[in-house]
């Protein structure tokens, strides 16, 4: 079963200074030495690489012509090891109706509900895994930064989430330039597997994947989804509960989420844009995974799509299979609640190079624009911060915000995020972007500084709605945060988009402003660019 699992053996290195190398030269003296009929020993192949994690199958390509997601409803199905004695079982329960469990082998169980138990079971041989580890990484962007990094070096990393965002390649793969990595090895002797049998007996296994089929569609955490849906082992030894889901339908469960259902038709009508363009750039975020995305705030939100309302169909129907383009491909459609009246450059929130069409930019009307023009000044930070109400979306309640923190939640964020400096001293801002946004915060302790860059400094600090603040000390152990806007301020502003919209704004028109130069294309348009 174990070699199963493993990967190919890798090609011999026979390069100067290999490990290799004195074995070749003994190899070569001896065809040299030896009469031309003898057989030479042939020499025993490397091992196999070990696996990076367990198994998963890549989900299908999306189709221009009839374009389905798989999206993770229930990401990290499973109890934590140890745990499976008193582990609940799964419920799967249908909405109407009945539902079809289906395994690989055919074995078919029905029911209103089925319930399925978890299992340990043994395995034949320990199945091993070890992997270098880049990251955490505050965001998917700042790890696909990262494996590019890898591949530019002939590395093939692949992408992770387990917890956070993470770039793994195989063991002893030295990292990129500018970049640590530490090295994970796990030996597992049991595998977690489902069963329909009754608590405390031992029933067979479930072969993976299931198929569930429910015409009355399936409850789960609140919502009925319509599917159908597939139970799936996941690259972390759980398993993960996968919606297939026509684009279309998946709009419905994400743009009242993400915009408010109240929203003027030209702002339902740009998210829609958005968020279909954002899935079809982004479907490859969770592809170690099994699935294409997933249903939280690390994709976009996705809910129940029978709660949307007659507005958001008709937004939705309005842009129907419409994309944002720049050259030909979905452009990178990152959106935000609101960007304190200044959007910021792609570069200014990701590591990466800088996109034509996210530029940083003030917000507002043309006094507002000229006053505020980037780069911005560093003198005119506290002007904007304190004068900006003339701004697009100024209206949203973390247009300005302030938040103060103390040496005890500064140290407490810190320990969090692995980045101990002892005790806080000082708290510093190094660089900031053409909009104002700190780029690099610097924290002094006791024991040790740490430089935090771009969406680091809000994956540390939670409470920061953004990056765009002015900060002072406010005596010992106290820092005043004075900002405004909440999130990563790149591409469209929410807020913005509504006040513009109330305004008499088109659709095309809020597009061009907040993604300047692209194009809006249908998706058969794309062809191999999708």
């Amino acid at each position: 079963m174990l070699r199963q699992l493993l990967r190919p053996s890798a090609p011999l290195s026979l390069q100067p200074g290999s490990a290799l190398a004195p074995v070749a030269l003994g190899l070569a003296l001896t065809l040299l030495a030896a009469p031309s009929c003898r057989a030479v020993p042939a020499l025993d192949p490397l091992p196999a690489p070990l696996p990076l994690h367990w198994p998963t199958s890549a989900p299908p390509p999306v189709q221009p012509a009839q374009p389905v997601l798989w999206v993770s409803l229930g990401p990290r199905l499973g109890p934590a090891p140890g745990g499976v004695a008193k582990a609940a079982p799964l419920v799967l329960q249908a909405a109407a109706g009945e539902l079809v469990v289906t395994d690989a082998d055919g074995q078919r169980l029905s029911g209103s509900s089925v319930r399925l138990r978890w299992q340990e079971e043994p395995l034949a041989e320990p199945f091993q895994l070890a992997r270098t580890v880049l990251g955490p990484f505050a965001s998917f962007e700042s790890a696909e930064q990262a494996a590019t990094a890898w591949r530019e070096l002939g590395v093939a990393p692949v992408i992770a989430h387990p917890a956070e965002w993470e770039v793994w390649a195989p063991a002893a793969t030295q990292a990129p330039a500018g970049l640590q990595a530490r090295q994970v090895e796990q030996r597992f002797s049991q595998r977690l597997v489902l069963t329909s049998g009754e608590p405390g007996a031992a029933g067979a296994a479930l072969k993976g994947p299931l198929r569930i089929t429910a015409p009355g569609g399936l409850r789960w955490e609140g919502g009925v989804f319509q599917g159908p849906f597939r139970l799936a082992s996941n690259a972390y030894g759980g398993w993960t509960l996968i919606e297939e889901v026509p684009l279309e339908r998946y709009l419905l469960g994400v743009v009242p989420h993400e915009i408010g259902a109240g929203s003027p038709p030209a702002a339902l009508a740009a998210q829609a844009v958005l968020a279909r363009t954002w899935s079809l750039r982004n479907k490859h975020r969770y592809a170690t995974d099994g699935y294409h995305l997933c249903a939280d705030t690390q994709c976009q939100v996705y809910a129940d799509p029978r709660q949307a309302g007659a507005a958001v169909r008709a937004a939705i129907q309005a842009t129907r299979g419409q994309v944002l383009t720049w050259q030909g491909e979905p452009i990178h459609a990152v959106y935000h609640a609101t960007n304190g009246g200044m959007a910021a450059g792609f570069e200014e929130v990701w590591s990466g190079s800088p996109l034509p069409y996210l530029q940083a930019a003030p917000d507002g009307p043309p006094a507002f624009n000229a006053r505020f023009a980037v780069p911005l000044a560093a003198a005119s930070l506290p002007a904007l911060l304190a004068n900006g109400g003339s701004a697009y979306g100024a209206y949203h309640p973390r247009f300005r915000w302030q938040r103060l923190l103390t040496t005890a939640q500064v140290q407490q964020a810190l320990t969090t995020a692995r980045l101990p400096v002892g005790t806080p001293l000082k708290l510093s801002v190094l660089e900031r972007g053409p909009s104002g946004r700190v780029m690099a915060l610097a924290i002094e302790g006791s024991e040790g500084r740490q430089v935090l860059r771009r969406d680091a400094i809000r994956r540390t600090f939670r409470q920061l709605p953004s990056t765009l603040f002015e900060l002072r000390a406010e005596g010992a152990g106290r820092w005043r945060f004075n900002g405004g806007g909440f999130g990563h301020g790149a591409g469209l502003s929410q807020a913005g988009a509504i006040d513009l919209a109330g305004r008499g704004w088109t659709l095309p028109q809020l597009l061009s402003r907040y993604y300047p130069g692209t194009q809006l294309q249908p998706l058969e348009a794309l062809g191999q660019g999708l």
